[in-house]
């Protein structure tokens, strides 16, 4: 499933602005709601069926931010009501991340994090999930995890990816929801991961208006146990 549309690509330098104004606009678009830090999986939570990795996009607060991260979540608890765990990556996320291709650091936190929530966890199911520079860090987490890790992913969600229309390490396409939004000229080119400096657009908020969409998603990929 995919939400594309054809806008100039500016650049991943405006990815997200100033924190306290971008969690304002975040809110304006149907975001902003709920915790910015989760940690199911290092707080070793009790398992449950699906465990979803959310790496955050530049400067948002928390490790799960504020734009996509937490209206995606209220929605698969509403789609999945005490069978979804998250957790956040803690990484930088900084301006240097983002125009190197994705916090290194990071991606290597996204994948091990993976690890640990499915050897805390073998029969969960996961959801590698990012926004921004977060989609830049599932992209580079998926394609270091092991054939058995892999398997374990049950749905990919990326809000406003740099590397759009790209493959996810091995994870099936039919597997990926790529969202795009009308207006987000960090993701409408796809594929370049970011160019020179400008602004994400209005689009690149917008993001918890397709938490319902995503959730349902990740629902209709998830495989409950025998």
């Amino acid at each position: 499933m995919r939400y594309t549309f054809s806008f100039p690509l500016l650049a991943l330098a405006a990815t997200t602005i100033a924190a306290p104004t971008q969690e304002l606009e975040a809110r304006q678009f149907g975001g902003g709601s709920g915790s910015s830090t989760r940690n199911d999986v290092t707080n070793k939570a009790p398992c449950k069926p699906l465990t979803v990795i959310f790496a955050r996009g530049t400067s948002e607060a928390g490790n799960v931010g504020s734009v996509a991260g937490p209206p995606f979540f209220k929605a698969l608890d509403s789609a999945l009501p005490n069978q979804v765990n998250v957790q956040g990556v803690d990484y930088a996320a900084s301006w240097n991340g983002a125009f190197s291709g994705g916090d290194a650091a990071g991606s290597r936190t996204m994948a091990s994090l993976v690890g640990q929530a499915v050897s805390q966890c073998p029969s969960t199911q996961i959801v590698l999930s990012g926004y921004s520079q977060g989609g830049q860090l599932v992209h580079n987490a998926a394609k270091t995890l092991s054939a058995d890790l892999t398997a374990k992913i049950s749905s990919v969600v990326i809000f406003g990816d740099p590397y759009n229309g790209q493959a996810v390490g091995s994870v099936p396409a039919s597997k990926v929801d790529e969202i795009c939004a009308p207006g987000d000229n960090i993701c409408s080119r796809g594929g370049t991961g970011g160019g020179s400096p400008g602004s994400g657009g209005s689009g690149h908020l917008s993001y918890g208006s397709y938490a319902t969409p995503a959730a349902a998603f990740v629902k209709s990929k998830f495989t409950p146990a025998a």
